[in-house]
């Protein structure tokens, strides 16, 4: 399957957008790779563009002012969209930065282009109001991952998200985006393991 294909596979299931359709699109869509720790978007820039990960992960992340430490925020990967979503959707400036954790690539679309499609069809309209809900439920999912929720309960989460996350990214991201500490992620795996 051509990387194009992927893509039109991927939006059919998620706006149900049909061959034709996405036809439409298939000229705005353009390839980029970006190697490991080259950013995506950083804080404080407008997020144009919408992509969609052929292979990688990327994360975004905010740095705590006084101690310099790096949490991270959000974690995207292979088949998924990365997007400073608040940003894209409502074209402002983004309050963190989002960066490839490994070798990646994507295909992406230009904020203009696809406010053109949203023009010539229902369809493409109704994706762009399919993303920013998407964009809402994975914001409030992780806010109430952290309220509501128990470290091993969003390990669980995490795995389920992004299957090959433990095999493409440092323990220590995964660590910070989990909310615990490197010895307590530990535990929590090995409570896992022997179950």
């Amino acid at each position: 399957m051509t990387e194009i294909e992927k893509l039109g596979l991927a939006l059919n299931q998620f706006a149900g957008l049909s061959e034709e359709e996405f036809k439409l699109s298939e000229d705005f869509w353009l390839p980029r790779t970006y190697k490991k720790g080259e950013f995506y978007n950083l804080r404080g820039t407008v997020c144009t563009y919408f992509g969609f990960i052929i292979d990688g992960v990327f994360r975004s992340y905010t740095i705590e002012e006084k101690t310099g430490e790096e949490k991270n925020v959000f974690l995207y990967s292979a088949n998924g969209f990365v997007v400073s979503f608040k940003s894209f959707i409502n074209q402002m400036p983004c309050d963190y930065h989002t960066q490839a954790l490994t070798d990646a690539s994507i295909i992406y679309i230009r904020y203009t282009d696809l406010l053109s499609l949203y023009h010539q069809s229902h369809r493409w309209e109704k994706f762009g109001r399919l993303l920013a809900q998407e964009a809402f439920n994975i914001t409030m999912s992780r806010i109430e991952g952290f309220l509501l929720k128990s470290p091993e309960e969003r390990y669980l989460d995490l795995i389920r998200q992004h299957p090959d996350i433990f095999n493409n990214v440092p323990l220590y991201h995964i660590s910070s985006y989990l909310g615990v500490q490197g010895p307590s992620l530990s535990r929590i795996r090995k409570r896992i393991s022997g179950k």
